[in-house]
């Protein structure tokens, strides 16, 4: 296990949620019992009787909470950018020690430490380690749900406040003109009124607005002010309680939706491929079967395709061609996903498979996976992006390589090609809903014009052409032979584009790189597509890859739901 992958797993444990697995929900409740430990210790250290009698057991105890309390903390802060990644880096970690609870956590755990260098009062230091007792709030949901409401109307309670202020000193100043005459000695400048109608609302503990109008419009005023003291309370109150109640309204929406994300995954339970023997996940689930199966409602569907990023809602209309005039048919895909742009797993193989469009090509990231996982290569997918405006990967423009997901996507996809004799393998569909039928099915391009099938061009992305050109003849043969599948090289496509990603990375001239066009009548609608996948997976290994021996990994053959466990 590497230092990243521990720094994940540990990140689990403070995840501040008590409905997680069990063994998880144990730590939530030690870190509970030891603030409350702490806290009984230093309540029963105030009383001197206790202090005289149990002052080492106290000392003791207070000693081991803070060891505790550092670890914790020190843990928390270095796995929080696991869960929140705006708190990546050195002063992201900053910004986590400043907000409420890291706050809180720093200075009730390290002022301990800081004492020694910093010598602080001893009840001071005492009320600080008091304030453990709030970090409970962040396991309580009612203390989650009250600061989502006053959050959300936080404008609104801004609002009333500005407009009471600017009311109260208004009323203050016609104050002070009605009572200055009758009262000079104590309504002598504009601060006194003020001072006298603030102290109203907050009921004047200290005495300091003990002069009350004695004019009739000064006894008027004061009427205004006292029921704007009603106010102060009433209309703050009303709008809390309207925001608690929205906040309880949307947790029971979260909640809902959490389960129709949940219901919607096991739509994806694995099934038994009979080609293969193995047992992968759907490569799509209709709409009108998981209506059927799992009795969603289209509402139901939608949230939880909104809220998770593992599906999405695909046509598969768009995977015909276009003499087929198929009808649209709505289904759902899901996906793996570890990276901002989509997949991604190094496999330390000689060959990568690249997917640039899995995001708008319905089923084919289905493809592309196992025929990744069936060989043992490395894979990078693209499964996240907007469609519309539709951001290519494949052929980027100089925006979509601004952008941070795209840098990922193509750093990983550099630092696999970094190796020596290594290629890289570009997965792409051909005769879809914009295409005609071809005579092939699989296309093969290396950077060179539609049409020119030699290996003649300068500008090809193919550096061992005779061990390419042995693996052509060879995948030619057995797909032929087996499914009647034809390939072909360059007769239908380009790709001599210099704006395409793979001429974009580093060392482009040392790297074996070229395209392979899968039709969707083969890759999708094919009954056998696994075992094709697995084929050509097989003939890649043979000349790319070594030749090395490829395992059938045992999750492959469990039963299990979508692609859970599948690659750790």
């Amino acid at each position: 296990m590497t230092l990243q992958d521990f720094k994940k797993k540990l990140s689990l444990l403070f995840d501040d949620n008590t409905n997680t697995v069990v063994w998880k929900n144990y730590v939530d409740y030690t870190i509970w019992a030891i603030i409350l430990i702490s806290t009984v210790a230093i309540f029963l250290s105030t009383y001197d009787g206790v202090a005289e009698k149990y002052g080492t057991l106290l000392n003791v105890i207070d000693i081991i909470t803070t060891i505790l309390f550092t670890i914790e903390v020190s843990l928390r802060i270095w796995t929080i950018d696991i869960l929140e990644p705006k708190y990546s880096g050195f002063w992201g970690r900053v910004k986590y020690c400043l907000s409420f609870y890291g706050l809180i956590d720093f200075v009730s755990t390290y002022s301990y430490y800081i004492n020694f260098f910093i010598p602080l009062p001893l009840m001071a230091l005492k009320a600080i380690r008091v304030a453990r007792l709030l970090r409970i709030f962040r396991f309580m949901k009612s203390f989650r749900l009250l600061t989502t409401a006053i959050g959300s109307k936080g404008k609104e309670l801004l609002v009333s406040l500005q407009f009471l202020v600017i009311i109260t000193v208004i009323l203050s100043f016609v104050l002070f003109f009605a009572e200055h005459e009758a009262q000079p000695d104590v309504y002598n400048n504009g601060m006194t009124p003020v001072l006298w109608a603030f102290m109203q609302y907050i009921g004047d503990p200290g005495g300091f607005g003990d002069y009350p109008p004695v004019t009739v419009m000064g006894r008027i005023i004061a009427c205004v002010i006292g029921v704007l003291g009603i106010a102060i309370f009433a209309v703050p109150a009303g709008l809390i309680g309207a925001g608690f109640t929205e906040a309880m309204e949307e947790d029971e929406k979260k909640k809902k939706t959490e389960e129709n994300v949940e219901r919607l995954r096991l739509a994806f339970e694995r099934k038994l491929d009979r080609f293969t023997r193995f047992r992968t996940t759907p490569q799509f689930v209709s709409i009108a079967d998981i209506q059927a199966r799992l009795k969603m409602n289209m509402d139901d569907i939608f949230d939880a395709i909104n809220n998770s990023n593992h599906f999405r809602l695909v046509n598969l209309a768009s995977t015909r061609t276009v003499d087929e005039k198929a009808e649209d048919k709505l289904a759902v895909e899901h996906y793996p996903l570890n990276r901002d742009y989509g997949y991604f797993i190094d496999r330390g193989s000689k060959v990568t498979i690249v997917s640039p469009s899995s995001l708008v090509d319905p089923g084919f990231y289905h493809f592309a996976y196992y025929f990744a996982k069936l060989a043992g290569f490395n894979y990078v997918s693209r499964e996240l992006g907007e469609l519309r405006p539709y951001k290519s990967f494949y052929m980027p423009s100089e925006e979509t390589k601004e952008n941070p997901a795209y840098q990922s996507y193509i750093s990983d996809i550099q630092q696999l090609a970094n190796q020596e004799d290594h290629w890289l393998i570009t997965l792409l569909v051909a005769s879809g809903a914009n295409e005609p039928a071809f005579p092939t099915q699989v296309h093969f391009t290396y950077g060179g014009k539609r049409g020119d099938e030699t290996y003649d061009d300068p500008n090809i992305t193919i550096h061992n052409v005779p061990l390419f050109e042995q693996m052509y003849q060879e995948m030619n043969e057995r797909l032929s032979n087996t499914y009647k599948i034809q390939c072909d090289k360059q007769r239908h496509h380009d790709t001599s584009n210099p704006k395409l990603f793979n001429r974009q990375i580093e060392n482009s001239e040392k790297v074996n790189s070229f395209h392979v066009r899968i039709a969707w009548s083969e890759c999708l609608w094919n009954p056998a597509h696994v075992q094709i996948s697995q084929v050509m997976g097989e003939v890649f290994n043979k000349y790319f890859d070594g030749n090395k021996e490829i395992g059938t990994d045992a999750d492959l053959k469990k039963p299990g739901i979508g692609y859970d466990n599948y690659d750790e």
